[in-house]
């Protein structure tokens, strides 16, 4: 990752980022902004979100998003994944690629790229809750 964000808090406590999918219209600006806050890249198959379409049934858009629950960290065998002050991290030197978490995460919320030796995930920094021109991504603590 070129960039590092900090997590969003407010006085101090954590804040979760939620989603509302009947808000959502696929217009992908959050995976947009994810890819280039951290990767300086346009590119949203970089992004720590992502956003399917489901058509023709049920109809609308599946947002997969980290809710921090910590699955992923019980699934890795090698204990490259960890809770840092309440975000999810996982450490390059420690993971072999298995890819255990991305298995494990009920949320289809932890991604893999070529161009990276080593699964991503949100870090919470928000940038996707501050574009979105729905609101369909939002705070809370």
């Amino acid at each position: 990752m070129i960039n590092s964000l900090q997590p969003q808090t407010d006085g101090g406590r954590l804040l979760k980022i939620l989603k509302n999918e009947s808000r959502c219209t696929g217009c992908r600006t959050c995976q947009l902004i994810c890819a280039l806050s951290h990767y300086e890249e346009n590119n949203p198959k970089k992004a720590a979100i992502g956003v399917r379409g489901q058509f023709p049934a049920p109809g609308g858009y599946k947002i997969s998003l980290c809710t921090q629950c910590g699955k992923c960290i019980k699934a890795c065998p090698t204990g490259a994944i960890s809770n840092v002050d309440g975000v999810i991290k996982i450490d390059e030197d420690k993971c072999d690629y298995c890819l255990a978490c991305v298995e494990a995460c009920p949320f289809d919320a932890i991604f893999v790229h070529r161009d990276f030796r080593v699964p991503f995930i949100c870090d919470l920094c928000g940038e996707c809750v501050e574009i979105c021109p729905t609101k369909a991504l939002y705070w809370r603590q």
